[in-house]
C-alpha cells in the first residue's frame, strides 16, 4: 500500500509503501492470539494437574486410613483372642491342681505365680526382649493402687476357683462386667451402647437364675468371688488409666505389680500357715502334679500380660466380658473336671441364658465396618471428678 505525497511540479511524484508496517502489525497481532492461546492452555493443564494430585493425595490417605483401621481391628480381636485363650487355660488349669490333686493352698499357687511373673520379667529385660523403666523412690505412688488390686485379685479368684464348681464361678464372675460398667463411666467417663448394656443385664439375669438353684451353694466361694469381680472392675479401669498416663508402660505394670506384693504374699502365707502346708504337700513328688503347678505359674504371667494387652487395644468391659465369654468352653467343661458340679434343670437355663448373651455382647462389639467408636464420651469432668 503506497500513499502519494507532494504535487506534480518537477512532473515527478513519491509515495508512502505502508505494507511493511501493516504486515508487521497483523503478524504482532497474530502472536499475541498465539501466545494468549498458549497461556490460557497451560492455565488449565495447570488446573487439572493440580486436581488430579489433590485426588491422588486424598486416594493416598484413604488407603493408609483404611490400613490403619484395619490394623488396628485385628490388634483388637487378637488381643481379646488371646486373653481368652490365657484365661481359659488358667481357668482350668487352676482348677486341676486345686480341686482334682487337692492342693492345700490357694495362696501358695498366687505366691508361685508372682513369683513367675518377677522371673521372666526380669529375665527378658536382662537379655532385653522387653523394657521397662528401673525402679524409682515414686515407681509404687505412680502405679498405686493397682499392685493392691492385682494381688488380692490373683488370691481371692483363686480362693473362688477352688470353693466353687467351673460353671456357677463362671456365672457369678459375669457381676464384674456390671461393676466395669459402673467404673468405666465414674472414672473414664465413657458410656456404653444401649446394645451393650442389653447384653451386660442379661448375663447377670442368667447368672442369678443360675445362682437361684445352686445345689452345692458355698457361701465362702461366693464371697471370694464377689471380691474378685469388684477387683477385677477395677483392674480393668485402673489399667487403662495408668496406660494412657503413665510412662512405666504394660510390662513395668506387670513386673511392679508382682514386685510390690511378692512380700505381702509371702507374709499371709508365713502367718496362715498355708507356706507350711504346701510344702508338707505328698504329691511334689509326682511329676504330672508338678508339670501342673509350673504351667500355673507361667499362666498366671501369661494372664497379667494378655489382660493388659486386651485392655490397651479395647477397652475395660471389653477384656471383662471376653474373659467371661471363655467361661463358654469353661462352663460345660467344667461340669466334668473337678467333679464338684450338681446339676439342676433351672441352673443350666441360667448359665446358657448367660452364656447366649455373652456371645451377644461379642457381635455387637467386634462387628467389623462399624463406626471407630462404639461409645459416646461423656463430658471429661465426670472423669476427672474421681
Amino acid at each position: 500500500m503506497s500513499i502519494p505525497r507532494g504535487g506534480n511540479s518537477g512532473g515527478g511524484s513519491t509515495s508512502l509503501d505502508l505494507t511493511p508496517l501493516l504486515d508487521a502489525s497483523n503478524n504482532s497481532d497474530d502472536s499475541d492470539q498465539e501466545t494468549g492461546g498458549k497461556s490460557n492452555g497451560g492455565a488449565q493443564l495447570n488446573n487439572s494437574s493440580s486436581v488430579s494430585s489433590k485426588e491422588l493425595r486424598s486416594s493416598h490417605r484413604d488407603r493408609e486410613r483404611e490400613e490403619a483401621d484395619a490394623a488396628m481391628f485385628v490388634k483388637k480381636v487378637g488381643s481379646a483372642l488371646f486373653y481368652g485363650i490365657a484365661s481359659f487355660m488358667i481357668t482350668v488349669v487352676n482348677k486341676t491342681v486345686l480341686t482334682s490333686y487337692r492342693f492345700p493352698s490357694f495362696l501358695f499357687l498366687s505366691l508361685g505365680q508372682l513369683t513367675a511373673s518377677i522371673i521372666v520379667l526380669g529375665a527378658g529385660k536382662r537379655l532385653r526382649l522387653v523394657t521397662y523403666p528401673p525402679l524409682q523412690r515414686n515407681t509404687f505412688a505412680k502405679i498405686f493402687p493397682l499392685p493392691l488390686i492385682f494381688g488380692f485379685n490373683m488370691i481371692f479368684g483363686l480362693g473362688g476357683t477352688k470353693a466353687l464348681s467351673l460353671p456357677m464361678f463362671a456365672a457369678l464372675r459375669r457381676f464384674s462386667i456390671l461393676m466395669t460398667m459402673l467404673l468405666e463411666l465414674k472414672i473414664l467417663g465413657v458410656r456404653p451402647t444401649t446394645a451393650v448394656q442389653i447384653s451386660v443385664y442379661a448375663m447377670i439375669g442368667g447368672a442369678l437364675i443360675a445362682a437361684s438353684d445352686d445345689l452345692s451353694f458355698n457361701m465362702q466361694g461366693y464371697t471370694y468371688v464377689m471380691i474378685t469381680n469388684a477387683l477385677t472392675a477395677s483392674n480393668g479401669v485402673f489399667v487403662k488409666k495408668k496406660l494412657d498416663t503413665s510412662e512405666i508402660g504394660k510390662y513395668g505394670l506387670m513386673f511392679y505389680n508382682s514386685l510390690f506384693m511378692f512380700v505381702p504374699a509371702l507374709l499371709l502365707n508365713y502367718v496362715t500357715g498355708d507356706l507350711q502346708k504346701a510344702i508338707d504337700f505328698a504329691s511334689w513328688n509326682d511329676p504330672a502334679f508338678v508339670v501342673q503347678f509350673l504351667l500355673s505359674c507361667v499362666m498366671g504371667f501369661i494372664l497379667s500380660y494378655s489382660t493388659i494387652l486386651c485392655t490397651q487395644f479395647n477397652s475395660a468391659l471389653t477384656t471383662t466380658i471376653v474373659g467371661c465369654l471363655k467361661n463358654i468352653c469353661v462352663t460345660y467343661l467344667g461340669m466334668f473336671i473337678g467333679g464338684d458340679y450338681v446339676f439342676s434343670w433351672l441352673n443350666c437355663i441360667g448359665i446358657n441364658i448367660s452364656v447366649m448373651a455373652s456371645l451377644l455382647y461379642t457381635y455387637v462389639t467386634f462387628r467389623r465396618k462399624q463406626a471407630p467408636d462404639k461409645q459416646a464420651h461423656l463430658p471429661s469432668s465426670r472423669g476427672e471428678s474421681v
